[in-house]
């Protein structure tokens, strides 16, 4: 593969099309006007900048990269000659869809056609077009230059070849490819992250924490990078109740989206970018106390993420190595929940969902089947010399 399109020239696909042209393709990025085309190569031409000053990479590696990106609001001529095209744009799958069917009559044949979704279904794209085995989710994260992980999603009919293709691709752009075997909405690291995050919204709601201990228990003893009210409002409320209804709509009361979000969008206080969200950012980034870290159990979350990380197994998603390397590199969680709970035991998270489930009645906190059987089996960890894992 030599020539890659891009579509879509936001933050996503500016960063996309910067990293396909630093690993030697010759890119064109797609835009509907030339106004965002030019602040996407404004960006790029930034961005290579300082990796050149920080000496990431040669000043002449740098300027030889931004020659090999050309622009073109015109899709079908953009892909006419494409190896492969990337598409990135908004999350919503009727617009993605009628992207795949323009792209199959314009792209070559031989062309492999990946989608940089982060929740939507492979399958589908690949349904508008007579190619499905070539059609594939490449899934990064934000931004792309500076994170490591990418989920690659195989659709029903994506081809054993078009996965390999793209697992050395992801290699090559020198990130750390995860395949998610089955195409289910979430992939791995949304499936994890907005159960955990769902729960962290409800314990709020349920009055059983405050805001404020929520986060400072997740950040100050789980060690996550951020609290879950503080992450959400700098991802967007916007975006995570998009995402949220798509898991809901896949999901139902499983995946159930917060009222709580709901609210605060529809009030059009999305978070960090319009100065207010769960946090009130005018006054600059919440500071949250140490002392509250004690309040609240921030192993209930992982009991969650337990049962979400056995669901993924138990449906054959992703195995324990590759969900936990996925949530650490594409959260920043200081361990996988897979190995987490073999630590803490799967007896004592099982219990506590138990619980939960006893007391609320609410799908969320049911069990997956796999974590009752490995529990029943006395896989309850590493002090048991088994549980996702095998030990000594």
């Amino acid at each position: 593969m030599e020539r890659a399109t891009v579509l879509g020239a936001g933050l996503m696909g500016h960063g996309i099309g910067e990293l396909l042209a630093l690993a030697g393709f010759e890119v064109t990025l797609v835009d509907i006007n030339e106004e965002v085309l030019k602040k996407a190569m404004d960006s790029i031409s930034w961005s290579l900048g300082k990796f050149a000053e920080k000496k990431t990479i040669r000043d002449e590696d740098a300027k030889a990269a931004l020659a090999r990106i050309k622009t073109n609001v015109d899709l079908e001529a953009a892909v006419a000659d494409a190896d492969l095209v990337v598409e990135a744009v908004p999350e919503k799958l009727e617009l993605k869809k009628s992207i795949f069917k323009r792209l199959d009559g314009a792209a070559p044949a031989h062309a492999i056609l990946a989608s940089n979704t982060s929740s939507l279904s492979i399958t589908e794209m690949g349904a508008q077009t007579g190619r499905p085995d070539k059609v594939i989710g490449m899934h990064f994260f934000s931004p792309p230059v500076l994170m490591v992980l990418v989920e690659v999603v195989r659709g029903e009919e994506t081809s054993d070849e078009t996965t390999d293709t793209i697992v050395k691709l992801v290699e090559k752009l020198g990130k750390t490819p995860v395949v998610v075997r089955k195409d289910v909405r979430g992939f791995i690291v949304n499936r994890v992250l907005g159960a955990v995050m769902n729960e962290a919204f409800s314990v709020v709601e349920k009055g059983e924490a405050t805001m404020e201990e929520v986060d400072a228990a997740v950040k100050y003893k789980a060690g996550f990078p951020l609290g879950a009210f503080e992450l959400a409002d700098m991802v967007g409320l916007d975006v995570m109740y998009e995402v949220g209804k798509i898991m809901e709509n896949a999901y139902g009361n499983v995946a159930k989206s917060s009222p709580m979000l709901e609210k605060l969008v529809k009030e059009g206080n999305l978070g960090q970018k319009t100065g207010k969200g769960f946090y009130d950012w005018k006054v600059g980034r919440p500071r949250i106390s140490f002392r509250l870290a004690g309040k609240f159990d921030e192993n209930r979350l992982y009991a969650i993420a337990t049962n979400e990380a056995a669901r993924l197994v138990h449906e054959d998603v992703a195995g324990p190595e590759d969900i936990d390397l996925a949530m650490k590199l594409g959260t920043g969680w200081p361990t996988g929940p897979c190995e987490r709970s073999d630590k803490l035991g799967l007896d004592k998270l099982l219990a506590k969902l138990k619980e939960l489930h006893e007391k609320y009645g609410e799908a969320m906190y049911e069990p997956c089947p796999l974590l009752e059987e490995y529990v029943a089996n006395g896989w309850t960890g590493k002090p048991a010399g088994r549980g996702f894992y095998q030990y000594g």
